[in-house]
């Protein structure tokens, strides 16, 4: 999507309704798939009724076009390619390309929409790709048509799901996230006006084109207006007008700074890609519902460092070895020691230290010492069995000793000694 220069020192840019964009037949039979898909939500209207979130008439139209998808399927894409058999035991490639593009349209049961949704359908077309479902072309030139010839109608059918059936972002990060919905049109749109390169150039990582709009533009409503009719980034910023109200920097703040890049549109495509890949593509809430089979196959790199283990991971119940015959472990196996305190996970002890025992519990001052060897005592680590003779330790207190002030320093004399039975508390002052 990169403006290409041409011999005569000219650059052909690729706007959205450029003439220089060729479409081959694969991306117009995916243009009528898109075309019917749209007829579908004039047979399924939004409901009328009282709704607090999505329209529940989304649930009837994932219905219909699930129940309709393996013939849309056969009218867009060759036989030969949907019956290959070669992607494992009894699964054939339109299986797999029928999961991608089920699950491009939002979720019926939550009734949202989000970026996972947009990677399936960047799966569906990259799985046609891989089955060579496009033809042989120059370097960009296939590439290009399948950008503004499918993506931007899926985009602009997607828009059209989300304001007839009120659908919710699915996973959004609210204000700070990037985008409610979308991530691609960002992608390809910074692409459009960065500068031109030739085939042999590498992608450039800042400027822009020479009469690209400033990126600044995105927070003037009427510059947005003129500019989405040409590129995929204000396409995006222009739905985003249209959904929200309020000033630009308050409902899309992370938009909003990233307008103020000096660096170019180069730099903002650079970025776009970096966050794509740790905000999507490694993010686990978008990828655990992305299904991986043959075309996109879930493999291990033998060369990826393991994760760092956490004090969750090895303190649990589960970290404990089992032995291998007694089964599941028993309720006292899982327990912790008694005594043994909470330590953080950084404190270790010091070479020579000395452990401390563990802390003995605290007794009532009632509680008188049990007789060692006596019919109460229980030998450590033992298991007491219960009685039904009443504890010592649990009766009531018998006569306690009062309570001396800290500052008597002498004691009193007993009324014995003195002679008067009656003897009065005197405050410390008094003389």
């Amino acid at each position: 999507m990169f403006p290409l220069k041409l011999a005569d020192d000219t650059i052909q840019t690729w706007t959205l309704n450029s003439d220089a964009i060729q479409y081959s037949a694969p991306v117009r039979q995916l243009q009528r798939l898109l075309s019917k898909l749209e007829d579908i939500i004039q047979e399924v209207p939004p409901d009328t009724g009282p709704r607090r979130f999505g329209n529940i008439s989304f649930r009837r139209w994932s219905e219909v076009v699930e129940s309709r998808a393996s013939d849309l399927l056969k009218e867009c894409i060759p036989a030969d390619l949907l019956d290959r058999g070669s992607l494992g035991e009894g699964t054939t490639a339109e299986t797999e390309l029928k999961s991608y593009f089920l699950g491009s349209w939002g979720s019926g049961q939550r009734l949202d929409y989000g970026t996972g949704h947009e990677l399936s359908f960047l799966a569906f077309l990259g799985g046609i790709w891989k089955l060579n479902g496009f033809p042989s072309a120059s370097p960009g030139v296939e590439e290009r048509a399948i950008v503004v010839g499918v993506i931007h109608p899926y985009l602009e059918l997607v828009r059209l799901l989300i304001k007839t059936y009120n659908l919710e972002p699915a996973g959004s990060h609210g204000v700070w996230g990037l985008d409610d919905h979308s991530f691609a049109p960002y992608i390809f749109g910074s692409a459009q006006l960065s500068p031109a390169i030739n085939d042999t150039d590498l992608t450039p990582e800042e400027g822009s084109l020479p009469n690209a709009p400033d990126p600044g533009g995105v927070a003037n409503a009427k510059v947005v207006e003129r500019e989405r009719q040409t590129n995929l980034y204000f396409s995006a910023i222009g739905f985003i007008y249209d959904v929200k109200r309020g000033p630009f920097w308050e409902h899309s703040p992370m938009l909003f700074d990233i307008s103020g890049i000096r660096a170019g549109w180069g730099k903002i495509n650079k970025g776009m890609i970096k966050m794509y890949n740790a905000e999507v593509l490694s993010k686990f809430p978008v990828v655990q519902h992305f299904p991986f089979g043959s075309l996109f196959s879930w493999d291990r790199d033998p060369n990826a460092p393991l994760p760092p283990s956490t004090v969750h991971a090895t303190s649990g119940p589960q970290a404990r070895p089992v032995a291998p015959d007694s089964g599941h472990p028993s309720v006292a196996a899982t327990r912790p020691m008694p005594g043994a305190g909470t330590q953080a996970p950084w404190a270790k002890p010091a070479a020579g230290a000395h452990t401390v025992p563990p802390m003995a519990s605290t007794a009532a001052p009632w509680a008188g010492a049990r007789r060692e060897g006596g019919p109460n005592s229980v030998p450590s680590g033992a298991t007491r069995v219960p009685s039904a003779l009443p504890d010592p330790s649990r009766l009531p207190p018998g006569p306690m000793a009062p309570t001396r002030a800290p500052w008597s320093a002498q004691s009193r004399p007993s009324p014995s000694q003195t002679g008067d039975a009656d003897v009065h508390t005197k405050a410390p002052w008094a003389k």
